[in-house]
């Protein structure tokens, strides 16, 4: 009775607060509102500061909680300082349960400063009346200040400039206050405009130059050597240049810098050898900082003695907003013009991205076609690569020599198969594997890591090529093009269109969570990176005619298409680590026959007078399984009187086509053409094994040679007990193996004539090649006079 009482008080102190207000307020301060509505004053701590020093200063107590370093200063970025999209919901819920302070997910990604999370939380709460906002808060949430809108500082507002220095002059006070008034279409907010504006206008003030020498370079300065693409890049510039590569690496000083970038290239299956180490020189620094946090006299040092810088580092971030991320991607790229236009001249090389054409409904992406409208990009990322290369264009107009080169989406490594586990592409890959399903899309404007790093390597060492723009998209993959490619690895896809597709996969990663794909659920969730996500589905086919002809020129290896074979050892690792799925033998067959054997064994070295025949089907799961493997899978029963009465199931049975490469064994003259493994259980539970064997032999016989098989059968953990010979009748070889293939029956037509001619022709050449073995090596033997024949020969 008295818990409802006071129940019942507090009730009623809520409604004669609002009250009280509705009839002038009577001097409530933010304070006392506080403590009358939650019924005390709360501590000092939770109390809600009323200027904005005072509350950046709060907030960035909370937030140093959740970075590495243990603190945060008020202008300093969460994200940069080590913060992640995790511990940016946890700090959320932190703000709110400590301070009061709502803070919506997205106004985080947006801008990241305790600074401007406090000024955008005072001004919203300055456009508001205290009425309005007071009565919001009694009726709907007695314990906690209302929730701030996302995004709701106006237009006039103006976000002071990040990290002021000399080296980075702050633009003129009547650039960074003008007002920005956006179109209806515009999408961007109107503080990130004001932003890329002011900072479009430090390109201004960087110092004039001249041509540099038209010279390959022998001492570069690489950025962005511990990422992706960078680690690559550093690789091919060490294998096709005499370049000595100094590389900035963001650690505290030499020592961790080297560990960290020697664990990156180990990471992605690159080489960390006493050669590489000879050749390039770690500098521990920061692209975020002025003069790359560099001593000064360093800084003059390779400002004189540099050849050309190469720009990669970049934060890669689809949920950060313009704000988080403009001190990586576009103050750094100003401070790495900077460099290269002072001292010796130099040419820039800047990784850009096909990102600046992410403009819902642009037309067309050629390398020297308009990019987006700035105000139509809504994704932090995008502005940045954007503000970044547009800043650079006018530092050309201070005679620096700037290259632009634009990947697309950045696959895995044809060879290796190492990836970007935090690229989004890997995890829409993963998703389209893992979930069976793709999105309708026009075109996936992406080539492997391997061919975009050796075109840009190839690009900064030659003088040619300097200066331009370049689009390292390859060739792009159509819808067709992905579905078949899935196909034919076995992966039998269904097409959605995007929100439907992006419901579904949602569902799924909610219903079974994969903690490598984190990432893609928060994209997946995010307005801004839908907005992105949406371009990239609806835009058209990169074009790049001036890469094409720079690789033809080079003799380079030309784009190919980013497809299922050269996906084939990416989508392994991604299988290995979770985040693909491979078919399985339990998964439908790609396609599958029956074969049908007959003959007779009897004790290892007596006579086979025994029966024994094989009733099996042999299937594959994917293609992939065949390029990979060279295996097919098999099941079916074996009927042997010598072993059990009944027949025998096959539990688990392998084929390998020409193993060891149809070597034949030491001293031999038989060539493997296939190798058959099965494990048998019999009716009572005993388990038996089966290995049989198909040989080439320089013989006239060649038609036998394909259906002839020689087999051991044994007691599992036992030697054979048996041995003899089965054959495919000559009658069902054709009716089984040719006419009676089958297709999975999810293929078309068309797609199922595909995959029976693939198999044919594949399997066709492997058993060619096999029996032409034999015959070529009694052709060099009969050649090569000089040699003696063996014993084994010369009984023959």
């Amino acid at each position: 009775m008295r818990e409802v009482n006071e129940n019942v008080s507090a009730g009623a102190d809520q409604r004669a607060t609002a009250e009280a207000i509705e009839r002038g307020g009577v001097g409530l301060t933010v304070s006392d509102l506080l403590a009358r509505v939650t019924g005390s004053a709360p501590p000092a701590r939770n109390a809600l500061p009323r200027d904005a020093d005072e509350l950046a200063a709060a907030i960035a107590a909370v937030a140093g909680r959740f970075v590495p370093a243990g603190h945060l200063s008020p202008d300093a970025d969460f994200f940069d300082a080590g913060g992640t999209s995790v511990s940016a919901v946890e700090l959320v819920s932190a703000l709110e349960d400590e301070l009061g302070v709502s803070v919506d997910l997205d106004e985080v990604f947006a801008d990241a400063r305790p600074v401007a999370l406090a000024k955008s939380r005072l001004h919203a709460r300055g456009t508001t009346t205290a009425v309005q906002e007071t009565a919001e808060l009694v009726e709907t949430r007695p314990t906690v200040v209302a929730a701030v809108p996302p995004h709701s500082t106006p237009p006039t507002a103006v976000p002071e400039p990040v990290d002021p220095s000399a080296t980075r002059p702050t633009p003129p006070p009547a650039v960074a206050a003008r007002p920005h008034s956006a179109p209806p279409h515009s999408t961007a907010r109107p503080e990130d405009l004001t932003q890329i504006l002011a900072d479009l206008a430090l390109a201004d003030r960087l110092p004039f130059t001249a041509s540099p020498d038209p010279l390959p370079p022998r001492r570069v300065l690489l950025t962005g050597a511990t990422g992706f693409l960078g680690s690559h890049m550093l690789l091919d510039l060490l294998r096709h240049s005499d370049a000595h590569v100094h590389c900035l690496v963001r650690a505290a000083d030499e020592e961790a810098a080297t560990a960290r970038l020697g664990e990156a290239l180990k990471k992605y299956g690159l080489p960390w050898s006493s050669e590489v180490r000879r050749r390039i020189t770690v500098l521990p620094g920061d692209i975020r900082r002025p003069r790359l946090g560099l001593s000064d006299d360093l800084w003059n040092t390779l400002a004189h003695e540099l050849d050309s810088v190469v720009g990669v580092a970049a934060a890669v971030d689809f949920l950060r907003g313009y704000q988080s991320l403009r001190g990586s991607n576009v103050l750094g790229a100003l401070t790495l013009a900077e460099l290269a236009a002072t001292g010796r001249p130099k040419p820039l090389h800047h990784i850009s991205s096909i990102a600046v054409f992410n403009e819902v409904g642009i037309p067309s992406m050629g390398e020297d076609d308009p990019l987006a409208h700035i105000d139509r990009l809504v994704a932090g990322y995008d502005q940045t690569k954007w503000a970044a290369e547009v800043a650079l264009r006018r530092a050309r107009d201070h005679g620096l020599v700037v290259t632009a080169l634009r990947p697309g989406g950045i696959g895995g490594h044809t060879r290796t198969g190492a990836y970007n586990p935090q690229d989004l592409s890997s995890g829409l890959i993963s998703a389209f594997g893992r979930f069976r399903t793709v999105p309708a899309f026009r075109y996936l404007n992406a080539a492997p890591v391997d061919w975009v790093s050796r075109v840009v390597v190839a690009a900064v060492c030659e003088p040619d090529a300097w200066g331009f723009d370049y689009n390292l998209t390859g060739v792009p993959n159509t819808l067709d093009d992905v579905v078949g490619d899935m196909a034919f690895g076995g992966m039998h896809v269904r097409v959605h269109d995007w929100d439907e597709w992006r419901v579904d996969a949602l569902a799924r990663l909610e219903a079974e969570p994969i903690p490598e794909l984190t990432f893609l659920s928060r994209v997946l969730q995010s307005p801004t990176a839908l907005k992105l996500c949406e371009a990239t589905l609806k835009g058209p086919a990169a074009t790049a005619d001036r890469t094409t002809q720079l690789v033809e020129a080079l003799g380079l290896p030309p784009a190919a298409r980013y497809d299922a074979r050269a996906q084939l050892k990416t989508f392994e690792r991604l299988a290995d680590d979770g985040l693909a799925r491979l078919p399985q033998k339990d998964d439908q067959p790609y396609l599958w026959f029956t074969e049908t054997t007959r003959g007779g064994v009897g004790p290892v070295d007596g006579s086979p007078d025994t029966p024994c025949s094989m009733s099996l089907t042999l299937s594959i799961a994917s293609m992939h399984q065949l390029v990979t493997e060279r295996r097919v899978d098999v099941r079916g029963e074996v009927t042997c009187p010598a072993l059990h009465p009944e027949p025998l199931t096959v539990a688990r049975g392998d084929i390998w086509i020409r193993p060891e490469e149809g070597i034949p064994h030491r001293h031999g003259l038989r060539h493997q053409l296939l190798r058959y493994r099965l494990e048998l259980t019999d009716a009572d539970g005993g388990r038996w094994w089966l290995e049989g064997h198909k040989y080439a032999r320089a013989r006239r016989d060649v038609w036998r040679q394909t259906r002839a098989l020689t087999v051991e059968l044994g007691r599992e953990g036992e030697p054979a007990h048996l041995a003899g010979e089965v054959v495919v009748p000559a009658e069902s070889y054709v009716r089984d193996q040719i006419d009676g293939i089958k297709v999975d029956p999810r293929l078309t037509g068309q797609e199922k004539r595909a995959a029976k001619l693939t198999w044919l022709a594949w399997f066709g050449l492997e058993m060619g090649r096999g029996l032409l073995g034999p015959f070529a090596r009694a052709a060099a033997d009969l050649l090569d006079l000089r040699r003696p024949q063996t014993p084994t020969e010369q009984h023959r």
